[in-house]
């Protein structure tokens, strides 16, 4: 079974997909900012991370960049209801940034990117 890390300061979406995901038989492990995300993955090491941009302490691309450098070959999913930095973006797409999703999203995309890149 596969483990995701969902990440993002909103508790309400964050409730909302991991019980989305739970029910979907997945395992799931939440934070709500870039530093907790970057300290879950180091001691679960998740299939997948569903990560928020904007949010408090660490955005979404500070923790992506320090997941990265722990494991290269890390499978995360950026989400995002604002403007992207295109600088960011791209040095995060050359080092494997699988998918950005924009907000507002529907549960089908994220559940689409889940099992094209870790299965069921």
């Amino acid at each position: 079974m596969a483990v995701i890390l969902v990440v993002d300061d909103n508790t309400d979406l964050l409730g909302l997909n991991t019980f989305m995901l739970k029910n979907l038989d997945y395992d799931v492990i939440t934070a709500t900012n870039g530093e907790e995300a970057v300290a879950a993955y180091k001691t679960a090491r998740p299939d997948i991370v569903i990560m928020d941009i904007k949010m408090p302490k660490m955005d979404g691309f500070d923790a992506f960049f320090k997941i990265k450098k722990m494991n290269q070959s890390a499978k995360i999913i950026l989400i995002s209801a604002y403007a992207i930095d295109e600088k960011k973006l791209l040095n995060a797409q050359s080092m494997g940034l699988l998918n950005v999703i924009n907000k507002p999203y529907e549960f089908d995309d994220i559940e689409k990117l889940i099992k094209e890149h870790v299965g069921d």
